[in-house]
């Protein structure tokens, strides 16, 4: 058994056994996805009508959302009380009720067993008795709030309201995002080969971006030397990071040679797809915002989406990616986002690359459980500033982490 021990440096240290231990990944199930956190689970524009449902995981537990009869919303355990089966076997659409196939036991909108087939039995023969109490093995129901068309849900009785869980100043550009009823625009899945923390690691790391990301450099959507920051909320948990509407004419990547500065000679046949529209007023390009443990909001240009980090088992993610706009826009908008929308996703000029880098780290460190990643940039600290040549929200995502782990 590998000694679970941090680092002396602290938070500028993260030990990579954190990636590769199987009773972590099932510690941080119990303690971090189904303990005192809440977890992204959907739009409330992927539930349009009374009485539809979608089908979603927290961790990787199955979970059922719901839009009941009088419009309210619910989110539940996708388990039958009887032997365990799931439930919801669709991942959308609308239903009277819910009947699990294997033994038809039926649930409400609310996760709640109303009928277990043949408890009586027939004619007097067989069935359960008098006193069971099959109710007692039931799903297990979500605390569910919204912000803005966004749902989350927990487990925890103890964990704040959603609002104070996020805090003001990480809420603020959350809402700055959410400005207006939500239309969803499609959906697709990425499978990520490396621990879900990578992810989350990744997302944090604002030093990365343009370094890695050829286009983003290249065609100066995303440089270090243009304006931004970084906010980290006070606990660590949670980050957003920025980028203005500002070309940078500069020569810095160039001069020093940075593989992702590209060719000269390589150009956009259709630059359509990063004509952006600044349709919130602040002149932000770029902004990307997580919340733990496991939700990215991210605006890149006009492209919207939520993402959302399903853990898979110690070495596999699934990243959970939902675009969406407003429901107002114009048909000139949609086209716009959905065009922008090639910048991100599976197969995107961009985020491709992030789950490569993810996987190269997982592999990587396959024989060096005892060792641990740097994260020096900007220091030791966790907070927020005007440099996005900086670490600190991924020490803050260890700090929350290890605070919830009791690490």
């Amino acid at each position: 058994m590998l000694e679970r021990s941090w680092p002396a440096e602290g938070a500028t240290r993260v030990p990579y056994w954190v990636y590769q231990d199987e009773g972590i990944y099932r510690e941080e199930q119990q303690k971090i996805f189904r303990g005192d956190t809440w977890s992204y689970l959907c739009l409330e524009a992927e539930l349009p009508e009374p009485k539809s449902f979608v089908t979603t995981f927290v961790g990787d537990m199955p979970v059922v959302v719901t839009r009941d009869a009088s419009g309210a919303l619910h989110a539940w355990e996708n388990r039958c009380a009887h032997r365990g089966a799931l439930v919801c076997m669709q991942p959308r659409g609308t239903a009277e009720r819910f009947t699990c196939i294997y033994h038809n036991w039926t649930y409400d909108h609310a996760g709640s067993l109303t009928n277990v087939a043949f408890r009586r039995g027939i004619a007097g023969k067989g069935g359960m008795p008098a006193d069971a109490s099959p109710e007692s093995q039931s799903p297990q129901q979500f605390r569910v709030q919204s912000i803005n068309g966004v749902v989350f849900g927990t487990l925890s009785t103890r964990v704040p309201p959603l609002e104070t869980y996020i805090g003001p100043e990480i809420l603020a550009r959350l809402k700055r995002v959410l400005v207006k009823p939500l239309k969803v625009l499609g959906a697709y899945t990425q499978v990520l080969p490396n621990n879900w923390k990578l992810y989350m690691d990744n997302v944090k790391d604002t030093y990365h971006a343009s370094l890695l990301h050829l286009f983003f450099t290249r065609f100066r959507i995303n440089r270090l030397t243009q304006r931004g920051g970084v906010f980290v909320s006070p606990d660590g948990a949670h980050h957003c990071t920025y980028t203005e509407m500002v070309e940078d004419k500069g020569d810095a990547y160039e001069k020093d040679g940075m593989r992702s500065a590209g060719s000269q000679s390589f150009s956009l046949e259709n630059a359509e797809v990063l004509d952006q529209a600044d349709e919130f007023g602040d002149r932000v390009s770029i902004q990307i915002l997580s919340l733990f443990p496991g939700f990215v909001l991210h605006q890149i240009r006009n492209s919207l989406a939520a993402r959302q980090v399903v853990p898979k088992g110690v070495e596999r993610t699934e990243l959970h990616w939902t675009l969406f706009g407003f429901a107002d826009d114009d048909a000139a908008m949609t086209r716009r986002r959905l065009l922008q929308a090639n910048l991100v996703g599976p197969a995107g000029y961009i985020s491709m690359e992030d789950g490569a880098a993810t996987g190269f780290v997982q592999r990587g460190v396959a024989g060096s459980p005892e060792r641990a990643s740097v994260i020096e940039m900007g220091g030791s600290t966790v907070g927020s500033g005007d440099s996005r040549i900086t670490e600190t929200a991924v020490r803050g995502l260890w700090q929350a982490w290890r605070r919830h782990m009791q690490v």
